[in-house]
């Protein structure tokens, strides 16, 4: 199997590279990534023996001669700018790199007859939910963000290239990933930076907003079993279980560091309500159902396990290698 990996350099893309150079030794992998300011070659595992290559999927050109050059047989498509804030204020970057860079890898996949175009999404395409309720693979799409708009698109341009041209394609949606190689200006990342350097830890609106937490390596688990037996035209929602409002998630962490910093003062002190995000949907939750039942899968991390991981990881990143 010849696979190419997209967004190899990033948060999720590098945990799964990682997971399967050492479970796969035979599969010849493929990095592409842009070097945004969001990937890291740290996050490699012998990053000497890795094979990445380094241009954006929006440079069509080049993109096509990967594919000639190296004979994919399979792509994993994680490239994408993911930071809603910064859709906000740069929608076209989104709209060229999710939308357009997605559209130029579904045109090489179908000239160079790609077996299998797995493309990972997001549950933000659905929108919010209310206090109850839970997302499917049936949810109609009703994006409310820049980001989560380029995304809806993407997903819509892959399945219309099942439809109009049989190319090989699967989807999977995914709730809100933590854990090792996260870009620090995420969530977690950010609330363990923040008390390690006793600054104030800001919090949007008044912290309910609630969020299905998947610990990454459960994620790249679930990313696994789809890539190797789910049904080609399929989607699949993949769900952590672990509902809980930021506020509560910050002061999880707060009261965890408290115990490990030995500062002497309460970090939870440092939370600062700021204004609220333009957009912020509500809430979020994923029912896993179908991809439990059809491929037998379940989250193996407690939530507990992972972000106690988690916050060892930011713990050696921010404090050892003083990366503040």
């Amino acid at each position: 199997m010849n696979v190419l990996i997209t967004g190899g350099l990033g948060f999720i893309g590098s945990n799964l590279f990682n997971f399967m150079r050492e479970k796969y030794p035979d599969y010849q992998l493929v990095i592409l990534d842009s070097y945004t300011y969001a990937a890291d070659e740290k996050n490699i595992n012998d990053i000497k023996s890795a094979k990445i290559v380094k241009f954006s999927i929006t440079d069509r050109q080049r993109l096509f001669e990967l594919f000639e050059n190296y004979k994919f047989t399979h792509v994993i498509h994680l490239a994408a700018e993911s930071h809603v804030d910064n859709s906000i204020l740069n929608p076209m970057e989104f709209v060229n790199t999710n939308i357009v860079g997605t559209i130029n890898l579904l045109d090489a996949s179908v000239k160079y007859k790609i077996e299998k175009f797995y493309h990972i999404s997001t549950d933000e395409v659905f929108g919010q939910l209310g206090p109850t309720g839970e997302f499917t693979e049936n949810t109609p799409y009703d994006p409310r963000s820049p980001y989560s708009a380029s995304k809806a698109s993407s997903d819509h341009f892959v399945r219309a290239y099942h439809h109009t041209y049989k190319l090989p394609v699967i989807i999977s949606n995914c709730s809100n990933n933590f854990g090792p190689n996260q870009h620090e200006e995420k969530l977690i990342p950010t609330i363990i930076k923040n008390i390690i350097k006793q600054t104030p830890i800001p919090i949007y609106g008044n912290g309910t907003n609630v969020r299905d937490w998947l610990y990454v390596m459960d994620h790249v688990d679930a990313i696994d079993t789809i890539f190797h037996r789910g049904k080609i035209g399929e989607t699949y929602c993949i769900g952590g279980g672990y509902q809980m409002s930021n506020l509560r998630l910050t002061h999880i962490i707060c009261d965890k560091l408290n115990d490990i910093l030995d500062y002497g003062t309460n970090s939870r002190d440092l939370i600062t309500f700021v204004d609220d995000r333009k957009g912020h949907d509500f809430r979020y939750a994923i029912d896993y159902t179908k991809l439990s039942k059809t491929l037998n899968w379940e989250p193996k991390t407690t939530f507990e396990d992972g972000i106690d991981e988690t916050i060892n990881y930011y713990l050696n990143k921010f404090i050892k290698h003083l990366e503040l």
